[in-house]
């Protein structure tokens, strides 16, 4: 038996062990052969060699990521422990390129192994299908990614869409112009550009038609051509429709599919072009597919657990 003993300097202590030591509570989990305890900015471990061999690796891990992000969730902390050192440690240095600077001196980087999954392949692949739940940040990405494309002037212009269940797919009795129609359905892709593009910019680039918004149905008939395509909640899609929308893609286009095939909204009678999709399209060359999961998530820690939750009762898709 021997111990370790690791000073945090320089960092709150906070930081690293969490509210109420709840990062040290998910170590102990990971390491329950060791005594592991914390004073002040010092937590020191006690245990056989092999396993305080791992666990200060897993520490320098969690150091060198908090560092290079100046943030550590309990879900970066899970995955972290949980995969590989070699690919985590792959994983922290890939992650930390930016992919757009910002308002107010934002940088957005892929922050997970799965959002760096997506910048890989769109960077060798033009048509991407992006799935996963709630808050794995798959729309952020996706327009993170686009407005990098914009701004390296790799494509002309950015198109947003989704299918609008909720209002009928034609919108016919919402009043207002079509923008302000879609506004609500095409919100989480507003707000990503927002923190990206200034808001007079993206008034003007509205206006000039760089960035163009549009229901799903307004596709049929286009050519989606030097154009960095989005659609967003795809498993509202059915069969006919996402054939339709796949089969626009144009020359000098990149298309980013996302969706969560868990949550679909359609009518009993209809089925998701998504599912379909995922299904006959993934050996196609050209195609990726990324499939996010709960560790990806980056809101509240309490989403991941209510969609853990959920998992456990809802049936397989």
């Amino acid at each position: 038996m021997r111990e370790t003993i690791i000073q945090i300097d320089s960092i709150n202590p906070v930081e690293i062990f969490g509210e109420n030591n709840s990062n040290i509570t998910l170590l102990t989990k990971q390491f329950p052969k060791l005594k592991i305890i914390v004073r002040g900015n010092m937590v020191k471990a006690v245990g056989d060699d092999k396993q305080l061999k791992a666990f200060e690796e897993k520490m320098k891990l969690i150091l060198a990521h908090f560092n290079k992000f100046n943030q550590l969730t309990e879900s970066q902390i899970e995955r972290l422990l949980d995969e590989g050192n070699d690919e985590i440690t792959n994983a922290t240095d890939n992650a930390g390129d930016v992919l757009v600077h910002g308002n107010a001196g934002r940088i957005v980087k892929a922050k997970t192994e799965n959002q760096r999954k997506m910048v890989d392949c769109i960077e060798k692949a033009d048509m991407l299908f992006a799935v996963g739940p709630a808050g794995t940040g798959k729309t952020y990405t996706a327009v993170a990614l686009a407005v990098r494309a914009l701004k390296n002037k790799e494509v002309r212009k950015i198109i947003l869409t989704r299918p609008a269940v909720e209002a009928g797919e034609n919108l016919g009795f919402l009043p207002g112009d079509l923008k302000e129609k879609l506004d609500p359905y095409l919100q989480p892709l507003y707000d990503g550009l927002r923190d990206m593009i200034p808001a007079e910019k993206i008034t003007e680039f509205v206006e000039a038609g760089i960035i163009q918004v549009a229901p799903l149905a307004f596709m049929r008939g286009r050519t989606l051509d030097n154009a960095f395509v989005i659609l967003d909640e795809a498993q509202n899609a059915t069969e006919g429709q996402l054939k339709m929308f796949l089969t626009r893609m144009g020359k000098s286009a990149k298309f980013i599919i996302t969706g969560d095939v868990t949550q679909v909204d359609l009518p009993k009678n209809q089925k998701s072009g998504l599912v379909q999709a995922m299904k006959i399209l993934k050996d196609v060359k050209g195609i990726e597919i990324v499939e996010l999961d709960g560790r990806d998530v980056i809101r509240h820690k309490l989403v991941k657990g209510i969609l853990k939750a959920y998992e456990q009762v809802e049936p397989k898709q």
